[in-house]
């Protein structure tokens, strides 16, 4: 029976009840949050922070306030008499076997496998087509509530020794572990305090890494870093020997990448002082005496060393080219006046692999994904027929591989595992998905919206078919808007809650992400970051206004820079949005520089310190600053966790306390503080099905509406 039948069959045998929200739900009186007297003056312009305490995550008291605000939340989402129904749902819909796509290293085919609900997938291997499968490393082992991940992996090139990464708690500090993977046994001691940081190795001997000095005096968490370094870590050596290969203060950039071109005889380091923009250095390794030489010194755009043919050098960049084109030079004459375009720039963003010989052109076309192949010289060979439109992912591989496998989703297609002949261009279906979903069943199409400045903007919006368009759909607005980060079309389990229950789930491809180049992410920067917010806002309007939804319906998520978005536009429109869910975000424009490596995000926002006219900028937009008092806001689910030392949960707690202060009317403000989690990368299973239990019942209960429950 193919899987659409069985869907069918499955969706056709279900039987539902109906469950109403709470009239009258009790909500506890929030913390007591203290307020000290705490000033700031900035170009003249004394600012309060009465919440500067909550910054400190090793005190005392603020790990008090966490925990008292965590029993008041709980204390009312355990009242919504559907999330149960919700998290058993949740589960069920989970609860399926779950691929990645393999990839083979040496004498083994590796890939990974979640049963349904374990907490974290495991790596498995076999040898060859028809070896057994076995058991290469298991995460949920690591740890005992699953809470510590797999981070990272890297294999020597003939696949015999490998190097893996642990998250602790969702860290971004890093441990890492050597193998023999022949036999798993360990090599060496267990390297710790490794952060932002790929493993490059040479030969089998040892490997590239990068890290920071680790905070001394102050939280590891919350404390600024800086000086990133690559190291050289030789096998069988203790990590205090480790030689210092790059950075330092000599050459004081932030992010440090090394990695090696296929043939290991050129060692490349992207060296970026913000995440936007980067140089070129490389090495030869080959030549005992060769010393480090600048590729590109330019830090407004984007490149990297795709691939090598001896001396000849295949290069992305997006120099003179917005949207990306790729270019070879010689390392004998290696500058950019000296480069040679094998692949032009055009109208799509350019995204390249390599894998088989060839060259892949991944572009995105209005935000899905459109793949051409080209030989070695530039010439164009075929475009790849993909199953559909949507978002893939996975052409690359090795110089002498001939086939390759991709993945290919949408928001309404779950991700299926496609094999690819490099020679043919013919592709084969590997795995499917056996999620519980019926694709026949919805629809998801893209419209383009007018902004406050008239520019297009695209959107994709995903129901149920039949739905009426009257303005009564419970819907959910999602959008990030920064970092040159493109939102691409992606099946989520989670959302199949809200389009089973008649709702609407919109995604808005917003200025300051990368779905239209580099001149769509700079559009969405700094002076201009007020755009990314109009086109959200725009965004909300258009649902409105077409009667997909209205604004005691339509509630807006978004996580990161995309916690910004939330916290910016429901501060400035708060009458637009009835629930909002800023998420890990970054909503204290004036000092979010201080924390952990945040300095490095001033290409997209500038800072406070830049001059007078940034400073008023972020002034006036920042969320935890434009609260006002005497407001009434939207239901509010601030999310965060204690580990979170990428954007520091201080920035959603001091958000938090002032919108508990200032807020009117009956919507509740409520923040819920994961425990021994980070910014998301490497959640539990359970921690992700009960975030997302949460968010559900929290939205269906502020909109007064029901839920039915499916089994």
């Amino acid at each position: 029976m193919s899987f659409i039948l069985l869907a069918l069959t499955i969706v056709g045998c279900q039987h539902t009840k109906h469950l109403d929200p709470v009239k009258d739900i009790t909500l506890k009186p929030y913390p007591q949050t203290e307020k000290i007297s705490h000033k700031e003056v900035y170009f003249g312009v004394e600012v309060d922070d009465p919440y500067r305490w909550l910054e400190d995550d090793l005190a005392t008291n603020t790990k008090e306030w966490v925990k008292l605000e965590n029993e008041v939340t709980e204390d009312y989402l355990s009242q919504i008499p559907y999330r149960n129904a919700i998290k058993s749902r949740l589960e069920h819909l989970w609860n399926y076997a779950k691929f990645s796509a393999p990839f083979v290293e040496g004498d083994y085919t590796y890939f990974y496998k979640n049963d349904g609900l374990q907490n974290q997938s495991v790596l498995y291997r076999k040898k060859g087509d028809s070896g057994n499968e076995e058991v290469f490393l298991d995460p949920n082992q690591f740890s005992k509530d699953g809470t510590t991940s797999l981070a990272g992996i890297s294999f020597s090139k003939d696949g015999s020794r490998v190097a893996y990464q642990i998250s602790e708690g969702g860290s971004d500090w890093r441990k890492v572990i050597v193998l023999n993977a022949a036999d798993k046994s360990v090599i060496g001691d267990t390297l710790i305090d490794v952060k932002f940081s790929g493993l490059a190795w040479q030969g089998n001997e040892g490997f590239y890494y990068s890290s920071y000095d680790k905070p001394k005096q102050a939280s590891a968490l919350s404390a600024m870093t800086d000086q990133h370094k690559v190291y050289y870590h030789k096998l069988n050596t203790a990590q205090s020997t480790d030689q210092l290969i790059f950075g330092g203060q000599e050459i004081p950039r932030r992010y440090l990448g090394a990695y090696l071109t296929n043939d290991e005889r050129f060692l490349i380091i992207s060296a970026a002082n913000t995440t936007s923009g980067n140089e070129i250095w490389m090495k030869d390794l080959h030549d005992p005496n060769a010393k480090f030489i600048c590729l590109v010194n330019n830090f407004d755009k984007n490149h990297a060393i795709i691939d090598n043919d001896g001396e000849k050098l295949f290069i992305y960049t997006e120099l003179d080219a917005p949207n990306g084109r790729v270019v070879t030079a010689d390392f004998s004459n290696p500058g950019t006046t000296s480069w040679k375009t094998l692949i032009a720039e055009t109208d799509q963003v350019l995204s390249p692999s390599t894998g088989g010989g060839k060259i892949f052109a991944n572009y995105l076309k209005d935000a899905t994904s459109l793949v051409k192949q080209y030989d070695r010289t530039g010439k164009l060979e075929r475009e790849v027929e993909l199953p559909g439109v949507g978002t893939v992912a996975g052409f690359g591989a090795k110089d002498d591989d001939k086939e390759l496998y991709y993945t290919f989703t949408s928001y309404i297609n779950p991700g299926t595992i496609y094999t690819y002949d490099i020679a043919s261009g013919k592709s084969e279906i590997y795995k499917q998905s056996t999620v519980q979903f019926d694709p026949t069943q919805y629809e998801s199409k893209q419209v383009f919206y007018s902004s406050k400045d008239g520019t297009k903007v695209p959107m994709i919006i995903t129901y149920k078919k039949g739905i009426k368009l009257d303005g009564t759909n419970p819907t959910m607005l999602y959008g990030y808007g920064g970092f040159n980060i493109s939102l691409t079309p992606s099946f989520s389990v989670s959302t199949i809650i809200l389009l089973e229950q008649g709702g609407v789930y919109a995604v808005a491809n917003l200025r300051g992400g990368g779905e239209y180049g580099e001149n769509w992410h700079v559009a969405g920067t700094k002076m201009k970051k007020q755009n990314v917010f109009d086109d959200f806002i725009a965004a909300a309007e258009y649902l409105i206004a077409e009667k997909y939804t209205s604004s005691p319906k339509l509630a807006i998520s978004g996580g990161s820079n995309g916690g910004l978005l939330v916290g910016a536009v429901m501060t400035q429109r708060p009458d637009l949005f009835k629930v909002a869910f800023p998420a890990v975000g970054v909503l204290d424009m004036l000092r979010y520089h201080k924390f952990t490596a945040g300095a490095g995000w001033a290409f997209d926002y500038g800072t406070a310190d830049d001059s007078k006219e940034m400073f008023e900028y972020l002034y006036k937009y920042s969320p935890y600053h434009a609260l006002k008092p005497n407001t009434a806001y939207p239901a509010t689910l601030v999310l965060t966790a204690d580990h979170d030392d990428r954007v520091v949960p201080a920035h959603s707690f001091k958000f938090a306390a002032r919108l508990q202060e200032y807020n009117t009317g009956s919507n509740p403000v409520l923040i819920r503080i994961d425990t021994n989690a980070g910014h998301g990368a490497g959640k539990s299973t359970s921690m992700v099905i009960s975030e997302h239990t949460d968010r559900w019942a929290f939205m269906f209960q502020n909109m007064g509406l029901g839920y039915t429950e499916i089994k």
